[in-house]
């Protein structure tokens, strides 16, 4: 009896080319446009404000958080300072000059006050030279540190803003006639080009002047070197009167005394009368009749002489 064939069955390891994994590249890729489409529908949908808010991290995302209002004030084109609301203003620039373990040492030479023409930031030096070297106009780094800080607290705002530079009284010793005065301006005008390089708009600032030791910190010691300083202001923000805000006010003030006060004011107009018969001429009188008449027969009898003539 012939032996029977040994049949060997060997089974490939794995699956076919089409059963692989790149069905799960086409499913990742058919996911992630799903998402996209249900973003956009999602933006369409939305409010003007998100759609700012997520255009302006698309612009700029390390400060899109402007938009959204989650550590400044708010949206730049609904928030302005005044003076009702610029305590929150000041606190939170003193919480982020100590967040800056840098710029926590600097608290003493940093003096922000609240005056008529706005909030005034002044960034005071000392002997060393904080924020300039003496004698010059560019700043250091501790002075570009600080500067950015306050560009990202104010750039959000509405608000104009206005740099001063101040001098002490050493005079300043050059040959080409540079004075105080033209190093105060020039110190102003280094901390605008920061402020704008750092976000702040052209349009946002509203003046830059230099004050050399006309205004000086100390004036008892005029070479003291807080003397030198740069004064940033936010400026307030000037809230237009409604129509009829005065009627408004006169009313809620005076009440039926401003009501009686208008009442009495109606009947006027007859005060009028002594007014027209002030500018026409009286009737005259007999004798100024007989006067006039005088008067007219001389005349006329000249004209033929005076023509003659």
């Amino acid at each position: 009896m012939p032996a029977k064939p040994i049949i060997i069955i060997k089974k490939k390891a794995g699956h076919g080319g089409h059963h692989g994994g790149a069905w799960k590249v086409a499913y990742a890729d058919f996911v992630t446009a799903m998402m996209a489409l249900f973003i956009v529908l999602w933006l369409l949908s939305s409010s003007t404000k998100v759609k700012k808010a997520v255009a302006g991290y698309f612009r700029d995302p390390t400060s899109s958080h402007k938009e959204t209002g989650s550590d400044k004030l708010g949206s730049e084109d609904s928030i302005a300072i005044d003076k009702q609301n610029v305590q929150k203003l000041q606190e939170q620039i003193k919480k982020a000059i100590k967040d800056q373990k840098d710029l926590e040492k600097l608290a003493k030479q940093i003096e922000i006050t609240i005056t008529p023409e706005g909030l005034r930031i002044e960034l005071i030096e000392d002997k060393k030279g904080t924020f300039f070297q003496s004698g010059s106009s560019q700043l250091s780094h501790t002075g570009q540190e600080l500067l950015g800080m306050l560009a990202q607290q104010l750039k959000p705002l509405p608000n104009k803003l206005l740099l001063e530079g101040h001098t002490d009284a050493q005079p300043y010793s050059s040959d080409n006639g540079y004075t105080n005065w033209e190093l105060s301006a020039d110190r102003a005008n280094s901390a605008r080009r920061l402020l704008q390089q750092d976000g702040v708009g052209q349009e946002q600032i509203s003046q830059v002047r230099g004050y050399a030791d006309q205004l000086l910190r100390v004036k008892n010691d005029p070479l003291d070197p807080t003397n030198r300083r740069i004064s940033l202001i936010v400026q307030w923000v000037t809230v237009p009167v409604p129509p009829g805000g005065e009627k408004e006010e006169a009313k809620e003030g005076g009440g039926e005394k401003h009501e009686g006060a208008a009442e009495k004011a109606v009947p006027e107009p007859p005060k009028a009368e002594p007014a027209k018969s002030a500018t026409a001429p009286p009737p005259p009188d007999k004798a100024q009749a007989g006067l006039i008449d005088k008067l007219k027969s001389i005349v006329a009898k000249n004209k033929p002489a005076a023509a003659k003539k």
